[in-house]
């Protein structure tokens, strides 16, 4: 039987993280039939209870000398995806690769995101367990650029995000009632997110209001209300602060944490246009051919919107509330022509998607060859 791990920021931490961790462990059941799925998991309980996995692992609880005998049955540890190699984290998240690659087990990335990587001794550490791996992955071209920077040899394929491949699950009627997001009106959907190591520009008192002018706007220009929809729990607060700062707070709606990701992708289909930064909620609006607009906060979200052919926007501290109202008027009345450009570019990011679990997989299928040999 081949055994497979998967590490990353997995555990119900952030919906997106889980859309990958649905996607990936999708795509391997269906390549390798009969394959035991290994997660290396920040809540071993969460991603039991939610995903069709094997056996999981919490590998900050857990001791290096409760880790290694897990690692050792590997026969391949995925990194990734998402955006893990990231100051003050990167280092964390290469422990159980390291692990690996000292014990002789393919290490491969999985479609990763990469940056920012400012800190010399996390790019070093980077480099150096980038350099050991079979192969790399990335989801956006900003990351390849900078794992060539940093100096990493391995040549490194971009692919597109896991979470591209995943399916909907309606989100009905009922849902939305009791959810308390009122029908008769059209819907925008609106994400936030914090400050944090990930995104080290932002300004909590600019995008706040930011958005809380644009909120309004949409209310009173449009006549839709908007629903806050928080792709984690860290997002509830900041949409409360945005809520605060509105003029028209009461036709806001905040959705609670609690749906999963397919479901999340079932709700873009009730909104009109979904408005925000996180890149995974821009990711589900697409799938969905539900025209989008962001505020960019990191290069990933850029590059996303290049491969969709949108024209990259100023990122949240360069943007006047003057301008993205303009942007919000003009996407308003162009939501149909946006719908057709998705639904031409988004099956070829599908296609590109698709390619990343094969990739990783040609590395499984000599070392199974290599331990039948062996046996013989």
């Amino acid at each position: 039987m081949t055994v497979i791990g998967i590490s990353g920021s997995y555990g119900g931490l952030n919906l997106g993280d889980e859309a990958i961790l649905t996607s990936a462990i999708e795509q391997l059941r269906a390549a390798v039939p009969g394959v035991e799925v290994v997660v290396f998991s920040r809540n071993a309980a969460h991603t039991r209870e939610n995903h069709a996995v094997d056996r999981v692992l919490n590998p900050r609880e857990a001791m290096k000398d409760e880790i290694t005998p897990e690692v050792e049955r590997l026969d391949l540890l995925l990194l990734g995806g998402g955006g893990i190699l990231y100051d003050s984290e990167a280092q964390t998240y290469l422990r159980e690769v390291t692990i690996a690659q000292r014990l002789g087990v393919p290490t491969y990335t999985f479609a990763i995101g990469v940056g920012p990587l400012k800190d010399r001794v996390e790019r070093d550490a980077v480099r150096e367990g980038l350099d050991r791996m079979t192969g790399i992955t990335v989801r956006e071209p900003s990351a390849k650029r900078l794992i060539e920077e940093i100096g990493v040899q391995v040549p490194v394929t971009v692919t597109a995000d896991p979470a591209l491949l995943l399916k909907p699950e309606p989100f009905t009627e009922e849902m939305l009632a009791e959810a308390g997001i009122p029908r008769g009106r059209p819907l925008v959907g609106l994400s936030v997110r914090e400050q944090g190591a990930a995104a080290p520009d932002l300004t909590d008192a600019a995008y706040h209001q930011l958005l809380a002018e644009a909120a309004d706007y949409i209310v009173q220009r449009f006549g839709a209300d908007v629903v806050f929809v928080p792709m984690e729990r860290a997002d509830v607060r900041e949409a409360h602060r945005v809520m605060g700062r509105m003029a028209v707070s009461e036709r806001a709606h905040l959705l609670q944490y609690r749906y999963t990701p397919r479901q999340i992708i079932g709700l873009m289909d009730h909104f009109e246009m979904a408005v925000g930064m996180r890149l995974h909620f821009l990711i589900f609006a697409a799938i969905t051919g539900t025209p989008l607009i962001a505020l960019p906060y990191a290069s990933k979200v850029s590059d996303f919107l290049s491969s969709i052919g949108l024209e990259p926007r100023a990122t949240v501290s360069h943007t006047t509330a003057g301008t993205f109202l303009a942007d919000l008027d003009r996407l308003w009345d162009h939501r149909a022509e946006q719908k057709g450009l998705l639904r031409d570019r988004i099956p070829v990011l599908m296609e590109r998607a698709r390619e990343t679990a094969p990739l990783a997989l040609q590395t499984v299928a000599p070392r199974a060859e290599t331990a039948a040999k062996a046996a013989e």
